[in-house]
This record gives C-alpha cells, sequence and structure tokens, in this order.
C-alpha cells in the first residue's frame, strides 16, 4: 500500500481519512435527525446530545487532519478524459464539503457553548467525560445559541445534500462511465 498520493491513485492515509471521515459524518447526520426529531425523553436525547458533541469533536479533529494532508499532499489528476465542467465541479464540490466538515462541528461547539443549559445546569461540553472544551464566551446568550444553531441546521442539510451528489457522481464514474475514480478512493488502483 502505497503512502503517497500517486498519478493513478489516492494513498492509503488519504483513503483511511476519507472512509473514516465519511463514517462519522454519517453517524452524526443520523444520530442528529434521531436526537431531534424522533426522541421524546428529555434524558435519553440529553444522552445522545452528550454523545454527539463528543463525536462531533472526532469529526473536527479529522476534518482538521484530513485538511492538513491534502493540502500537504497533492491529488491525483482526474481521470483522463473527464469533461472541464465535471473537474471543475467535483473540486467545488470537495472544497464545500472540507468547509463544511469544519464548519458542522464548530457551530455545534459554539451552539452548545451559548446555551442557557451550560449557564443554568453547568453542563460542560465535555468528549467521551475525558475533558472539556473551553467556553469562547459567557453562556446563556441566546442570540448566539440561536444563530449557532441555524448555521448548525443549515450546513447539516447543505452537508447532506453535498453527499448525496458527491456519492451519486461517484457511482456515476463507476457504473456508468466505468473509469477508475470510485476504484482510485476504494482499492487505491
Amino acid at each position: 500500500m502505497r503512502l503517497r498520493n500517486t498519478e493513478a491513485a489516492w494513498g492509503w492515509p488519504a483513503r483511511a481519512f476519507h472512509w473514516a471521515t465519511a463514517a462519522v459524518i454519517l453517524f452524526l447526520l443520523g444520530l442528529g435527525i434521531w436526537m431531534t426529531d424522533f426522541v421524546t425523553d428529555i434524558y435519553e436525547q440529553f444522552g445522545l446530545i452528550q454523545l454527539h458533541k463528543s463525536w462531533g469533536f472526532v469529526a473536527f479533529a479529522l476534518a482538521a487532519a484530513r485538511l492538513a494532508w491534502r493540502v500537504t499532499h497533492a491529488a491525483p489528476p482526474p481521470v483522463p478524459g473527464t469533461p472541464r465542467w465535471q473537474v471543475l465541479a467535483a473540486e467545488a464540490a470537495h472544497w464545500a464539503l472540507y468547509a463544511l466538515m469544519l464548519i458542522m462541528p464548530l457551530s455545534g461547539w459554539l451552539m452548545a457553548s451559548a446555551s442557557s443549559l451550560q449557564e443554568s445546569y453547568g453542563i460542560k461540553n465535555e468528549v467521551f467525560g475525558l475533558f472539556a472544551l473551553p467556553d469562547p464566551f459567557v453562556p446563556g446568550d441566546r442570540t448566539l445559541e440561536g444563530i449557532f444553531h441555524q448555521i448548525h441546521e443549515l450546513s447539516a442539510w447543505a452537508l447532506i445534500a453535498l453527499v448525496v451528489v458527491h456519492a451519486g457522481a461517484a457511482l456515476k464514474h463507476h457504473f456508468v462511465d466505468r473509469d477508475a475514480t470510485l476504484r482510485r478512493m476504494t482499492s487505491g488502483r
């Protein structure tokens, strides 16, 4: 297995970052919808929110590491014959995905930090009970909480849409175009 990206494929670190980030993000999106739209018991919801916060930190750390790797390691060039508009669309979609992978956990952390629950009950933004994230401002600011909630929710729906388009494009390349685009991110060939 190659460490570095080549002209033909992504190296194993890039592939590992891609699939680990994808798994965590899909889990968080599903958990976010589940805990806010389907769980009505406040105690069960509280536990799920704490789990969501912890995995959100993991998502941020993975996204930051993935972005650092991507910036320092050139991507393989597009598969020969890929139309220019598809290359540009893929590039824009990838950078939008990176942005949303950072915006989502940051807005969630800032929303939780501004929450009046933080102030009233002393609920810290803990990561798996191991450590607490710092609060960048005094908790209890409902205006900030609302702003960050909007950003978090709108970003979630934008991320869902982009993930669907991204996966659809990968499947189109694999099954319709029959090119190596998807294989370069799965097997590295």
